[in-house]
C-alpha cells in the first residue's frame, strides 16, 4: 500500500509538470497563422487572420444565448475558436472568438508576416515596402531582405541606447545622488563651508559634463532607431505604417521549415530566461525575477545556516534538558505552522518599520524624509524567509547531533579536546549532513513563498538589478523581482489574461527548474560530506 501511494504521488507529480511543460513550451513555437473568410449570418464577410489558440466544442443553444445568430435546428454542438489576431490598434484586441462553421477558405499564405513589437503585441500582416527616413527603399521581393537588415541594426542600436540609460547615465545618477546626499550631511553637521562648496560644485560640474556628452550620444542613437519604417497590409486591406524601433522581429511561419522553426523556439527560449519583462510582464523574458529569487534565496541560506545551527548547537549541546527547554522545542516546532503570511506582517513592522526606519535615524539622517532602509527590499525580504525557515533549520540539525553516538563525544574528550574542540571539529562535522538537509528544506520552502514577500520587497516590475557596477555593488536596499510573485501578477493581474496564461504556465515550469536547481545543489553537497564522514560513522 505504501509503494502504491508513493507510485500514485510520483506520477501525479510528473503529470502535473508534464501539462505545465507542454502549456508553457508551446507558446514559444512558431505557430502557422492562417487566413480564412468569416461569414457571420446577418452580416459582411470579413478576412481574418490570426493563430488558432484553443477550440473547443460548445453547445448550439449556449452560443445561441450570448447572442450569436445561430441556428438552433442544426447539431447540438458547434465548434468555437480562439484566434490570436494580434493588430490590437486597428481590432482593439489580440484575441477574438469566432465560430468555426463560419470559417470558410482556409489557407496559409508563406508570405503573410508576423511582427513581435515592444508594445501593442503581434502584428499580422503583408509586407508592402521599406523606407528610410520617409523616402522607400525597398517594395516588392527585395523589402524582406532589407527588412531583416534593418531589423538588425534596430537591434543593435537598442542595446547601445539600453546601454547607455541603464549602465552609464545610471552611474551619473548614482553619483549625482551620493553627491546631493553629502552635501546634505555637510549641511546637518555645520561643515558646508566655501572650500568644501567649492569642492561639491566642482564635482558635480564633472557629472554634468559626462551627461550632456551621453545626452548628445543618446539623442543621435535615437534618431537613428526611429529612421526607418514600413509600410504593411493586413489580411482585410487596411495599411498601416510602422517604425521599426518598435520591432523585435519579423518572421514568416508559414514559410519556416522545421530546422528554422526550432532554431526560432530555442531562440525564443533563450530570451524568455535572459532578457526583461516588457507589454505589462506578458511578452520579454524574466531574467529580473530569476535573479531576484535566486540571490534572495542565497542570502537567505547565508543567515539561516547559522543562526539555526547554533539554536540547534545550544538546544542539544550546551542547554539543561528539562522543562524550558522542553517548551522552547515545542516552540519552535509550532513556528513551521504558522502562516506565511504571518511572518510578512512581522517583517514589515519589525523589520521595515522598526529596524529600517532606526537605521535610518542612526546611519541616513541626510536622506530624509525619503527612507533608505525604512522600505521594503532585498535585506528584508531575505531576513523574513530567514525567520520562516528558521524552525526548519533547528530541527533538522538538532536530529542530527542526536544521532551522533555518545561514544564519538567520549572518545574525543578522553584523548585530550576541551567541549568546544569537540563540537567544532567532530560533532559539527559529522552533524553536517543533517544541517545540509534543513538547508535544502529551507530552499523549497523560501523559494516558492510569495504571500510573505509581497510585504517585505517583491514588487511587479523592478528591472534594474539588485546587483551592479555601482558602490556598494550589492544593494540590499533595493527592490526586488521574484518569480512566485510574477506568476501571481502575471496570472491574475494582467490585463490582457489570453496573452498572460501560457507565460504563467512557463513561469511557473521555470521556478520549479530552479527551486530542483538549488536543491540538487544542495544534496549534492550534503552527500559529499556524508560519504567524507561516513568512516566516522563506524
Amino acid at each position: 500500500m505504501n509503494a502504491g501511494a508513493v507510485s500514485i504521488a510520483v506520477i501525479m507529480t510528473l503529470g502535473l509538470l508534464a501539462i505545465i511543460a507542454v502549456r508553457g513550451l508551446a507558446h514559444f513555437w512558431p505557430a502557422d497563422v492562417i487566413v480564412a473568410d468569416y461569414s457571420m449570418p446577418g452580416a459582411e464577410m470579413r478576412v481574418l487572420a490570426g493563430e488558432v489558440v484553443q477550440a473547443e466544442e460548445v453547445p448550439r443553444a449556449r452560443l445561441a444565448a450570448s447572442g450569436l445568430p445561430v441556428n438552433v435546428e442544426g447539431g447540438e454542438f458547434m465548434t468555437r475558436e480562439l484566434l490570436k489576431v494580434g493588430n490590437r490598434e486597428v481590432y482593439g484586441a489580440d484575441f477574438s472568438w469566432v465560430v468555426g462553421e463560419w470559417l470558410s477558405n482556409q489557407r496559409t499564405p508563406v508570405e503573410l508576416m508576423v511582427l513581435e513589437r515592444r508594445e501593442w503585441g503581434n502584428f499580422y500582416g503583408y509586407l508592402l515596402n521599406v523606407k528610410e527616413a520617409g523616402q522607400l527603399v525597398a517594395e516588392g521581393e527585395g523589402a524582406w531582405n532589407e527588412l531583416q537588415a534593418r531589423i538588425d541594426r534596430v537591434d543593435q542600436l537598442h542595446t547601445q541606447i539600453s546601454r547607455i540609460e541603464k549602465v552609464e547615465i545610471g552611474r551619473i545618477n548614482h553619483g549625482l545622488e551620493r553627491l546631493r546626499l553629502k552635501t546634505r550631511q555637510l549641511e546637518l553637521n555645520d561643515r558646508l563651508d566655501a572650500a568644501a562648496q567649492a569642492d561639491l560644485d566642482a564635482e558635480r560640474a564633472q557629472w554634468d559634463a559626462e551627461y550632456r556628452v551621453l545626452e548628445e550620444k543618446l539623442v543621435a542613437l535615437q534618431q537613428q532607431f526611429n529612421r526607418d519604417s514600413i509600410t504593411v497590409r493586413t489580411a482585410d486591406g487596411r495599411e498601416q505604417e510602422i517604425t521599426l524601433g518598435k520591432v523585435v522581429r519579423a518572421f514568416q511561419p508559414n514559410a519556416m521549415s522545421t530546422p528554422q522553426k526550432l532554431m526560432f523556439y530555442f531562440a525564443k527560449l533563450w530570451e524568455f530566461v535572459s532578457d526583461e519583462p516588457r507589454e505589462a510582464n506578458t511578452e520579454g523574458g524574466v531574467f529580473p525575477a530569476i535573479f531576484g529569487t535566486v540571490l534572495m534565496t542565497l542570502i537567505m541560506a547565508v543567515i539561516v545556516t547559522p543562526f539555526g545551527v547554533i539554536a540547534a548547537v545550544y538546544l542539544r549541546e550546551y542547554a539543561k534538558q528539562g522543562l524550558l527547554t522542553r517548551i522552547i522545542r515545542i516552540a519552535v516546532n509550532n513556528l513551521a505552522g504558522v502562516p506565511s503570511i504571518v511572518y510578512g506582517v512581522f517583517g514589515l513592522g519589525f523589520f521595515v518599520y522598526v529596524l529600517g526606519g532606526s537605521l535610518d535615524r542612526l546611519f541616513y539622517p541626510e536622506a530624509a524624509p525619503a527612507p533608505v532602509f525604512g522600505t521594503p527590499g532585498l535585506m528584508w525580504a531575505s531576513l523574513t524567509l530567514a525567520i520562516l525557515t528558521l524552525p526548519v533549520v533547528i530541527v533538522a540539525t538538532e536530529e542530527g547531533l542526536a544521532r551522533i553516538p555518545r561514544m564519538i563525544r567520549e572518545g574525543s574528550l578522553a584523548l585530550g579536546a576541551t567541549k568546544s574542540e569537540t563540537l567544532w571539529k567532530v560533532v559539527l562535522p559529522m552533524a553536517s549532513p543533517a544541517m545540509m538537509t534543513g538547508l535544502i528544506l529551507a530552499v523549497a520552502r523560501a523559494a516558492g513563498e510569495v504571500a510573505p514577500l509581497m510585504l517585505v520587497g517583491v514588487v511587479k516590475l523592478a528591472p534594474n538589478l539588485p546587483l551592479n557596477g555601482n558602490y556598494p555593488y550589492l544593494h540590499l536596499d533595493q527592490k526586488i523581482m521574484h518569480l512566485g510573485f510574477h506568476i501571481y501578477d502575471v496570472g491574475f493581474q494582467s490585463p490582457n489574461v489570453e496573452a498572460a496564461r501560457p507565460l504563467v504556465y512557463a513561469t511557473a515550469l521555470l521556478l520549479v527548474l530552479v527551486i530542483a536547481a538549488l536543491n540538487f545543489t544542495a544534496i549534492y553537497i550534503r552527500n559529499h560530506l556524508r560519504e567524507k564522514y561516513k568512516a566516522l560513522d563506524h
